[in-house]
């Protein structure tokens, strides 16, 4: 069950740097980085189960459940932790517009994958109405393009809503010998966290993709 709470900002070492950047009128930053996706391109294969961009979801979603950053969104003035945060992602339909999928949090990635597939095929055949639901803060944003390999990215933003959920954005992967490269991009509010943080959620997944079985395939849940 996802919960919230109050953060408690008189005794957040970071309420300092949250007081400053929340009134920008662009608090936003955002970094790209490139990630070897062979392993887990391998495993995947080797699992037979749920596909490539779903196990890059699947990490993505339980990192950013893991680092409590990734959680934390604004309301007001307040900040609010959720105990789990779910996924979206946009999906290309059959016609060529796009709409959304849900992306669940699970600890397995069979029943992520099961899930997810079953999402994205509803969205592809526009089963699912157009339905962004930016109210919902509980949730990490994903989007793919298979078509760049970019180097830098930027979202479309609302500047007239207080947006503080995390946004992803996966591109196209280029092969380099025995490497399978994947930009990354991460864009996330200053109010919220720092470098540090998206620091940590990159090495994270630089590690789950140098060993992806323990996450894909583990004896028990990690």
């Amino acid at each position: 069950m996802n919960e919230a709470r109050d953060l408690d900002l008189d005794a957040w070492p970071r309420r300092d740097a949250f007081e400053y950047f929340r009134g920008f009128d662009k608090p936003y930053f955002n970094v790209c980085v490139r990630l070897d996706v062979a392993r887990l391109k391998r495993a995947v294969a080797e699992l037979r189960r749920g596909g490539l961009a779903l196990a890059y979801h699947f990490i993505a979603l339980r990192l950013a459940n893991r680092i409590e950053a990734f959680r934390m969104r604004l309301d007001g003035g307040r900040v609010r932790v959720h105990s789990v945060v779910d996924g979206s992602t946009t999906v290309l339909r059959n016609d060529g517009s796009f709409g959304f999928a849900d992306l669940d949090h699970d600890l397995d990635f069979a029943t992520f994958a099961a899930r997810g597939a079953a999402a994205i095929a509803a969205s592809r055949a526009g089963r699912r109405p157009f339905e962004p639901r930016p109210d919902d803060s509980a949730r990490i944003h994903f989007t793919t393009l298979p078509w760049l390999h970019f180097t830098s990215f930027s979202h479309a933003r609302n500047w007239g809503r207080e947006d503080s959920v995390p946004k992803l954005a996966f591109g196209r992967i280029e092969a380099d010998g025995a490497r399978a490269w994947m930009p990354l991009s991460v864009e996330v509010h200053h109010a919220l966290m720092d470098g540090l943080h998206v620091g940590q959620f990159v090495q994270g997944f630089e590690a789950a993709l140098h060993e992806p079985m323990a996450w894909l395939d583990p004896p028990a849940a990690n």
